[in-house]
Order: C-alpha cells, then structure tokens, then sequence
C-alpha cells in the first residue's frame, strides 16, 4: 500500500467494500495513448453506482467530478472513504437524480488518488509513478470514462452532467461523442482556460512543486509518509478563496479574531506571524488541513495542469467552430456571484452552443462552490435536463 502525504493510507490503494450499488468499484481498462505523447501500460478507474440498470440500459447518466472531487458523489463517509458524498443531497430515491428511476455512474478520472490510475498509484516496476506521471489532459479524462462505459456494457447515456473540472469534460463529451450522449449540463466552467484561470493554477502547482518535501514527485514510497503538505495547504487556502465570494467572506468574517485567539498579539520567535489568528485564516487552516488528510500532492499537481491545457477549440478550428457543432440538447449554467469562472465564460457558451435555449442563471452568494452548495437551483437544472433528454 502506498502512503499519502500525511502518512495515511493513499486512495490510490486499491480496496473495496462490496459490491452493492454505492461502493467503490475497479475497472481495469488496459493502455492509453495519451494526447500529449506518451501512454500509460494499464489503467485502473474506482467507480461507484447507485439505481438499477433498465432492461434496455437506455436510464445511465454520468455524472461527473471536479478537482478535488472523486467517485463517491453521494453516502456516508466511511472505510477508504475519507469524506461524505459531494453531491448527496441530488443523488437518491426522490432527489432530483432519482435513483429510482435513474442508474448514476461517477468514476474518478485519470490521474486521481481515489482509486484511479494517478501519480499515487504503481507503476509496472512495483514503485509510485511519483516524477514519471505523464501529462494528462482533460481529454484523456473523458477516453477513459468513454472507455469505462464500454467495459461496463452501456452503449448510451441519457446525460452527462459536470460543473467546474467536470464541466468541462461534459463539454468534451458533447462534442466527441453525439452519437452516445442524449444531453449534457454544464455548471460553472468555460470553454477554454483563461490567462486568469492558468495564472492562479499555476501559482498553486508552484505552491506544491517548491515545497522540500515535493522531492521532484518522488515523496509517496518515502518511509514516514512525509511529502508536501505545506505546499499543499497553500495551493488549497488559495483555491478556497477563489471557490468563495469576497463578500461573503466578509459577511460571515469580517476582521474577527479567531474564538480565543488575538491576532494583534507579537510575533513567535522565530516566526513572521502573531500566536493568534483570524477567523477567515482559521477557516482556510481548516479546509487545507482537510485536503491534505484526503487528497495527494501529485494528482493535484496533474488534474491543475490538465485544467491549465483545456481547450476545446483545440485542433478543431477554434472554440466558436467547437462549441457550433454540438448537436445534442445542451443546458449551461452560471453562478452569479462566481470569481473564478465569472458569466462571462458561460454566456459564451451559451450563445455559441446552437442547441442550448439559454444561459441559467443560478444567485448564490457562494461564489464559484454554488454549483456544489445551491441545492435546489441545481436540483432543479438537473430534471429539466433529464427530462430534455428524454423528449430527443
């Protein structure tokens, strides 16, 4: 078993529970040829499942994570599952992706460390990839969920669903793939990454890569599981404020102190920062001490870089001629108060993609993690995409 950065068991382990719908599943897929040279020699994909497959296997949808997401989009916390499902309250019997009628597939993508193929994971010597990892892009991503489909014996999906990272992979099934998907909804995501997008990423694999502990990769077979969890908590306290609202930060903060702590108190020795904090700095404190307790170094460093490269207009005449040959129903949405992936990026998609009726818009003051926290809004997107699908 591999070790993560914190000395904890890595989710690149392989592991299982059982079989019944909910549980971490392994396809084991063989090679794939990658878009930016080079192959991996096998690749596994954890997935989960939840609902009954029709006899006509026609009721799939796909639905699919973002960065530091996984394949457990709904249940408990639980054995090598380190945290509850992140779309929980939209996936079950009676939730908007009712799994009385639908079968929910989420698998963790390629370069993951929750039971996919990632830096994490060991390569045919017996050791972590770790520094040989290859490159990945978004569309490696989604060959290998198309992949993974085939395995499983579904010829369709009734919708491929995504916001974020998996926003743009539910674009890409779109255009790859008309001839499988019946609809798709995209949230809070763009059609290719932008200079402010790529900068802030990049500061955060910077974050990661200077970290000592980094060791060019090479960090997940070392002994005492010690690797870059400094790097990594700052790549995550950076990204959390991107993923929020500055005023709600305000709102819920201000220039609090931290409950019994003085920020205006001098400095330790040896230090650059007082014994106390504020409030909103032990809020970030607290979400990259979570992140590093469950997410590795590396597949944070792949799955940014993938982002950094996403473009659909890539290799196809540019993002307009892209997006204009989509041909199945296709719903975008925005959050309205969203810093990271401003309106913007979605009105284009909306007004370049011939068979969306319209950009919806989704207030939150929650910033670009509205996709994730506005339940109903986004429960309500996901049965009028359904139901568009259904009516093709």
């Amino acid at each position: 078993m591999t070790t993560a950065t914190n000395g904890l068991p890595c989710a690149s382990a392989a592991w299982r529970e059982g079989d019944h719908p909910g549980d971490r599943r392994f396809a084991d897929l063989g090679p794939i040829t990658l878009e930016l040279g080079g192959s991996l020699p096998a690749v596994r994909v954890a997935y989960e499942t939840w609902g009954k497959l029709s006899a006509e296997r026609d009721n799939v949808v796909l639905v699919l994570h973002a960065l530091t997401g996984d394949a457990h989009a709904s249940g408990e916390a639980g054995p090598g599952q380190p945290s509850p499902g992140w779309w929980s309250e939209l996936v079950g019997p009676g939730e908007p992706l009712d799994t009385d009628q639908w079968y929910v597939v989420c698998a963790n993508v390629l370069g993951g460390c929750q039971g996919t193929t990632g830096p994490a994971s060991l390569a045919p010597d017996g050791r972590p990839w770790g520094s040989r990892w290859p490159r990945v892009t978004v569309r490696d991503m989604v060959a290998v969920e198309r992949a993974l489909l085939a395995h499983l014996g579904l010829p369709r999906v009734a919708a491929v669903i995504g916001g974020s990272m998996g926003g743009m992979r539910a674009l890409e099934w779109a255009i790859q793939y008309p001839d499988v998907v019946d609809s798709a909804l995209v949230l809070a995501t763009c059609a290719a990454a932008t200079a402010d997008q790529i900068g802030q990423q990049t500061a955060q694999i910077l974050a990661i890569t200077s970290d000592p502990g980094w060791r060019g990769g090479d960090y997940h077979d070392r002994p005492d599981g010690q690797g870059p969890h400094v790097g990594l908590g700052v790549a995550r306290r950076f990204a959390h404020l991107t993923y929020r609202n500055e005023s709600e930060l305000d709102m819920r903060f201000g220039r609090d102190a931290q409950a019994g702590e003085d920020p205006r108190t001098p400095c330790l020795p040896g230090r650059h920062a007082p014994a106390g904090r504020f409030a909103v700095q032990s809020y970030l404190d607290h979400h990259a001490d979570k992140l590093i307790r469950r997410f590795d170094a590396g597949t944070y460093v792949a799955l940014s870089d993938a982002m950094n490269t996403h473009d659909v207009g890539h290799g196809r005449g540019g993002v307009a001629a892209a997006l204009g040959c989509i041909r199945i129903p296709v719903a975008v949405a925005g959050i309205d108060s969203d810093r990271l992936y401003p309106m913007r990026l979605q009105e284009e998609l909306a007004a370049a993609i011939p068979t969306c009726d319209g950009l919806d818009v989704i207030a939150s003051p929650y910033g670009h993690d509205g996709f994730l926290l506005e339940i109903d809004a986004v429960g309500a997107l996901l049965r009028q995409c359904l139901e568009r699908g259904r009516a093709q």
